[in-house]
């Protein structure tokens, strides 16, 4: 059960991402699944600064964060000259 939460909360921040962010995204099932993966990173990014949410709106909180920075890295991957 807590896998399948994990998966809702990060398809939530994926969008919640792809809407904040300039440009985007990647649409909506790739930015669902780097709403994921951004709740992986965000969990360990944070982790790493000594910064926690609790709760599952800090959960959402984290895992948008993670998929930003995951867009925006993406982003500069993927950026055409």
């Amino acid at each position: 059960m807590e896998l399948l939460w994990f998966a809702l909360i990060g398809m939530v921040s994926g969008w919640l991402a792809g809407s904040l962010m300039r440009g985007g995204g990647f649409g909506l099932i790739g930015n669902l699944v780097v709403g994921v993966l951004g709740a992986f990173l965000g969990g360990w990014l944070l982790g790493e600064l000594g910064i926690s949410f609790g709760g599952t709106i800090g959960s959402i909180v984290t895992a948008t964060i993670g998929a930003m920075v995951l867009l925006f890295v993406a982003g500069l991957l993927t950026k055409k000259k």
